[in-house]
């Protein structure tokens, strides 16, 4: 008689990892015509994407001034980073504050606005939905901005406390250290109902209204029942692009704050994050080494974010 696969295994004449490695070839040539379809995007994925994020994780390791070749310098970027660059330590203090307030409430706003949204009339529905998306994709929305929390008597913030005797002179609110966190927190969770926000009201829509009748019959009574049991566990993919989403505007936020306050360094680098300070490393000294070292950092907290995020929503509706 024929020995099978897995009595193979069981009595340890093929290793795990061989069979693991007989089906994934036998799957690609039973689904070859799939994964010729898929080829051109893996391809062009895998160059422009995991390639970069591999060479830079080598980079990290070595001095590269975009002029000479690489030379290897180990852990000295890493070295350097954590024991001799105060900016780096301040840039982190900075960013972790600013993704722990940012991601979560952008990521739970997006969510709740999306679901009251959902129950509204499809006209009413799409005219919420655009009216709360336009933030995000107005170009123009920094300059609106600047005015309101401009440092002079004319800035509209400055114009209404000082009428109201709240303040007897104006406030320099992009310039001071005391409120640059907090205006920029504001105006970014202002213009944080962007993809995720879409991406909820689509997975809303998509949810089968059947579960719903089938959910009373089994005992849910109210809404808060069928949004624990019924909706979240139904949209756990959606939630799941949404987390990805905010955990990396929020890490790498850059661009956006630089618009708000100014070009970098901000005053007293209160709001300079990981990645402006790898921005100054790698595009203005170009110390790409270092600021590959840098890169590789933020990539790995913002995976590690990612896999606790994940955590949590497998428990969802248990």
């Amino acid at each position: 008689m024929e020995t099978t696969v897995n009595e193979e295994i069981d009595s340890g004449i093929i290793p795990k990892w061989k069979r693991k490695l007989r089906w994934t070839w036998r799957e690609i040539k039973d689904s070859r015509v799939s994964y010729a379809f898929l080829a051109p995007f893996a391809l062009f994925f895998f160059v422009f994407t995991v390639l970069p994020v591999l060479i830079s994780i080598v980079l990290g390791f070595t001095y590269f001034n975009m002029l000479e070749f690489p030379t290897w310098v180990g852990w000295e970027n890493y070295i350097r980073l954590f024991l001799e660059d105060d900016i780096f330590l301040i840039a982190i203090q900075n960013t972790m504050f600013f993704a722990a307030i940012t991601g979560p409430v952008s990521y739970l706003l997006s969510f709740i606005v999306a679901w009251f949204i959902n129950e509204l009339q499809p006209k009413i529905r799409a005219f919420l939905t655009l009216l709360f998306y336009a933030p995000s994709i107005s170009g123009g929305a920094f300059m609106v901005w600047r005015i309101v929390f401009s440092g002079n008597m004319y800035g509209y913030l400055n114009s209404f406390l000082i009428y109201w005797g709240i303040i007897n002179r104006p406030i320099i609110w992009l310039q001071d250290p005391t409120y640059m966190m907090t205006v920029v927190i504001i105006v970014i969770l202002w213009m944080s109902l962007a993809t995720s926000f879409l991406v909820f009201i689509a997975g809303l829509q998509g949810i089968d209204q059947k579960m719903y009748e089938a959910g009373a019959i089994d005992g849910i009574r109210n809404r808060w029942q069928e949004l624990w049991y019924i909706t979240l566990p139904s949209m756990r993919g959606y939630l799941m692009f949404g987390a990805i989403m905010a955990i990396t505007q929020s890490f790498a936020a850059a661009h956006r704050i630089t618009a708000l306050v100014g070009e970098m360094p901000s005053t007293d680098y209160a709001v300079h994050t990981i990645v402006q300070h790898l921005q100054d490393y790698g595009q203005i000294r170009f110390e790409m080494g270092y600021a590959s070292a840098m890169a590789f950092l933020l990539f790995l907290s913002m995976v590690l974010t990612q896999k606790i995020v994940q955590r949590l929503l497998q428990k969802i509706g248990e």
